[in-house]
C-alpha cells in the first residue's frame, strides 16, 4: 500500500433524470494533476456520481491511500454509514426489502474500496470549492 495520500475529487451530472449524463474527476499526487471524464447517453445523476468515483479509483495503478472528495451524499453515506455493504450482504435488498438501485456500480465501488484505503469526504456542491467546480465543468461538458 502506497502510504502517500492521493487526493481525488469527483462529480457527476445529468440532464433530466434519467437522461444524458457526464462525470469528471481530478486525481492529484505529489503536486501533479490528471483530469478524467466521460459520459453516458441514458443514465441518472447517481449513476454518474458513482461512475466518477469508480473510474478515478480504477485509474490508480497500485493499492493506494486515498482522500476522495465528492458532493454526493448518496456516495458518502452509502459507504460511511455502511448502507452499500448491508445491501450487498442482503442480496442487494434494502431494509424495506426493495431492490437497492445501482447495485452493479456499488459492487464495483466496494471492490475498489477493498483494494484501496479510501477516506470519503463530503463537500458542498456549487459553493466555490475549486476542484468540485472543475469536476462539475468536466461532467457538464457532456450535456451539450
Amino acid at each position: 500500500m502506497n502510504n502517500e495520500k492521493i487526493q481525488i475529487f469527483t462529480d457527476g451530472a445529468c440532464s433530466g433524470n434519467p437522461g444524458p449524463g457526464g462525470w469528471g474527476a481530478i486525481l492529484r499526487f505529489r503536486g501533479r494533476e490528471k483530469e478524467i471524464s466521460g459520459s453516458d447517453p441514458d443514465t441518472t445523476n447517481n449513476r454518474m456520481e458513482l461512475t466518477a468515483v469508480i473510474e478515478a479509483l480504477s485509474a490508480l495503478k497500485r493499492p493506494c491511500s486515498v482522500v476522495l472528495q465528492t458532493d454526493s451524499r448518496y456516495i458518502v453515506d452509502g459507504i460511511e454509514k455502511g448502507w452499500a455493504r448491508s445491501w450487498r450482504a442482503n442480496n442487494w435488498l434494502k431494509a424495506d426489502k426493495k431492490p437497492a438501485l445501482n447495485s452493479d456500480l456499488w459492487e464495483r465501488l466496494l471492490g475498489l474500496c477493498e483494494v484501496h484505503k479510501v477516506e470519503f469526504l463530503w463537500v458542498k456542491g456549487h459553493s466555490g470549492h475549486p476542484e468540485n467546480e472543475r469536476c462539475d465543468e468536466l461532467a457538464r461538458s457532456f450535456l451539450q
